[in-house]
């Protein structure tokens, strides 16, 4: 057994390295696209002040870009080093997509970010809008390739556990890629890249018209940033939508959590807008409700009904029994091949094996465990409900806001009144932080949400780790911390510094 502190450190780790990662990331999403697009005018009306649009953004791009590839290559090492039982598990699945992101989108994406960068006067002007439309798609397509591995993780279709080899094992490479629950989190997080990346070009431009400077250019930026931050947010409400409609078909004890039903309600299910949470007696003292809400959202339908935590909790435990069922029907397997009855015993049981495998956790021999454990396992499939309600309720308000915020910029855009409204310009500009905010929780949502599965499911967390010293894990921790902040600062401080300059920094480039 792997000590819990070697778990909790890995996790907190790959967590630590993940959210810093994830700090550059969904701008390179969303700002690459809004290069394409002022290139695309550029090329269209010929007009030199689009080049320049395009030039001075792709700066900051360039920037952020370098940043987050440079983030981006530890993550894949940590599932070998801190992942190890994990990674000899579900190998042959998760590794695909990864491989395929590193061989081909990782190598577009970089080959056309060169292009991008030194091939305006050597290239067609159609001829670069190509390199820049291919670095569009080189960022997107790595993005769902990941977004794919992880939507395995969340919802583990085409794979099948192999009792021979002890793994999982892959039967359908497009169940994999074409995971409904992984393509609506694919195009969820991209749209709230794009939302990032419009917002952050929104809230400079505001600044600039704030300080009088560059007008034309902010004026063409804005409109730019507002129309197609406008459609990003209103895709991110819209995939949200979907998200959450496949998670309440695959992961009910997420969805019970994120919304605090503790108990099974009639049909359609009630919404709690906010509640006072109390686990300790698992209910809630007070709670300000939509009826009927929750289940036409999460169900699209009057008629099916939504588990609560408590039901979905003793459905668990029989799962569990179950799993040691499949378990120790396997340890005979393994011991006599030929043992028909472990055989049948096995494949009645096999679909519950993981629940199995979290009494672990208290009874190493799953013979052993009383029914204080086994119910102790079941409890532990839910996670807590305090941090997934308010956190999904703090990321919906976030993305109202910035609906908000997108819509009236819009109207300002086409009404020509954007320099009127300083308070307008000044919410702008301290609004670039929004979508990172946002974008966060929905992380945390999302993986504290599957505890305490690495594999929905199938391969519980706390078995997943690699056996290393509580020692190297704090070196480790404080290295990656320390190092990744001090490229969060050089990052910050040429953003402002660029930020500041303006499109003259172009000028004192070609000096």
């Amino acid at each position: 057994m792997i000590d819990p502190t070697v778990v909790e450190l890995s996790r907190l780790q790959f967590a630590s390295t993940a959210l810093y990662h994830f700090i550059f990331v969904p701008l390179t999403l969303g700002l690459v696209w809004i290069l394409f697009i002022m290139e695309s005018v550029y090329v269209i009306t010929g007009k030199p002040i689009y080049k320049e649009m395009t030039q001075f953004w792709g700066k900051l791009f360039g920037i952020n870009f370098a940043l987050g590839v440079t983030t981006g290559i530890t993550m894949e090492f940590q599932f070998g080093t801190n992942w190890a039982y994990y990674s000899h598990y579900v190998g042959d699945i998760f590794g695909a997509p990864l491989a395929i992101e590193a061989l081909m989108a990782f190598f577009l994406e970089s080959t056309m970010f060169g292009l991008f960068f030194f091939g305006w006067n050597r290239l067609s002007k159609g001829g670069h809008l190509a390199v820049t439309g291919l670095l569009a798609l080189g960022t997107n397509l790595s993005a769902i390739l990941i977004l794919i591995a992880n939507g395995w993780m969340q919802d583990p279709v085409g794979a099948v556990f192999n009792p021979i080899t002890m793994r999982m094992e892959l039967t359908d490479f497009a169940a994999l890629i074409f995971n409904t629950g992984a393509q609506a989190k694919f195009v969820h997080t991209v749209a709230a890249g794009y939302v990032a990346g419009a917002l952050f070009v929104l809230g400079i431009s505001a600044w600039y018209l704030l300080k009088g400077r560059h007008l034309e250019f902010a004026r063409r930026s804005f409109r730019i940033a507002a129309s197609f931050g406008l459609i990003g947010i209103m895709g991110v409400i819209f995939m949200g939508d979907e998200s959450g409609y496949h998670v309440a078909q695959t992961q009910k004890s997420k969805l019970a959590a994120v919304e605090a039903m503790w108990e099974t309600e009639p049909a359609p299910a009630s919404f709690n807008i906010i509640a006072g949470i109390n686990e300790a007696e698992q209910k809630n003292d007070w709670s300000l409700q939509v009826p009927q809400l929750l289940g036409m959202i999460a169900t699209r339908s009057t008629t099916e009904v939504l588990p609560g935590i408590r039901e979905i909790r003793e459905t668990n435990q029989e799962r569990v029994k179950s799993g040691i069922e499949a378990i120790i029907a396997l340890e005979v397997m393994r011991k006599n091949p030929a043992d028909e009855a472990a055989k049948a015993t096995f494949e009645k049981h096999r679909q519950d094996m993981g629940y199995g495998l979290l009494v672990q956790r208290y009874s190493p021999d799953v013979r052993q465990a009383t029914p204080e454990m086994i119910a102790q396992a079941a409890h532990d499939t839910v996670p807590k409900v305090a941090p997934m309600f308010w956190s999904f309720r703090i990321m919906v308000g976030l993305g109202v806001m910035m609906l908000g915020l997108f819509a009236f910029a819009f109207y300002s855009g086409i009404r020509g009144t954007i320099q009127k409204n300083t308070l307008f310009l000044k919410a702008c500009l301290w609004s670039i932080p929004l979508p990172w905010m946002a974008i966060m929780i929905g992380w945390f949502v999302a993986e504290y949400g599957r505890q305490p599965w690495t594999v929905f499911d199938m391969l519980p967390t706390y078995l997943s780790a690699s056996s290393l010293s509580v020692a190297s894990l704090l070196g480790s921790i404080a290295g990656f911390v320390g190092f990744y902040t001090l490229l969060l600062i050089v990052e910050m401080y040429l953003m402002f510094k660029y930020a500041r300059l303006g499109p003259a920094v172009l000028k004192q480039d070609n000096a």
